[in-house]
């Protein structure tokens, strides 16, 4: 990787696995001026992933930022509606993985965790889900 700040090589000093959120934290270093950065590396998860409608067995890539916005709707009642959408986005997606078959999540896998989630959080929000998003 690259400095943010000369555009040289950098090195890894410190590196750490986050297990909750399967996320790789680095602190790097710049050979050139010294300068130290952060970064977190994740898996994209819209060329590892697609979902599947039942009801036509279409294969639709998946994206998280779709994901988001839709929690983020239903949440959107809340003074904190945008931490609290990334948030549960992130715990959806820890709970959604395990249960993907190869590369495929069914749709009604996806719907079915987000309810639950969003349920156990905030009950308005899982009925405005529901609303939208019929098992």
């Amino acid at each position: 990787m690259v400095c943010i700040y000369c555009g040289q090589a950098t090195r890894v000093v410190n590196s750490r696995h986050q297990r909750r959120t399967n996320h790789i934290w680095r602190r790097r270093k710049c050979a050139a001026c010294g300068g130290i950065f952060t970064t977190q590396e994740h898996i994209e998860l819209s060329g590892a992933f697609v979902i599947q409608k039942e009801s036509q067995g279409r294969l639709h890539p998946f994206s998280r930022d779709t994901l988001f916005l839709s929690i983020y709707e239903s949440c959107r009642h809340r003074t904190t509606a945008t931490e609290d959408a990334a948030a549960l986005t992130q715990t959806i997606l820890a709970r959604l993985l395990p249960l993907s078959q190869g590369s495929i999540i069914a749709r009604k896998d996806l719907i079915a965790t987000s309810l639950l989630v969003l349920e156990r959080f905030d009950k308005a929000a899982s009925t405005f889900y529901g609303a939208y998003h019929p098992l």
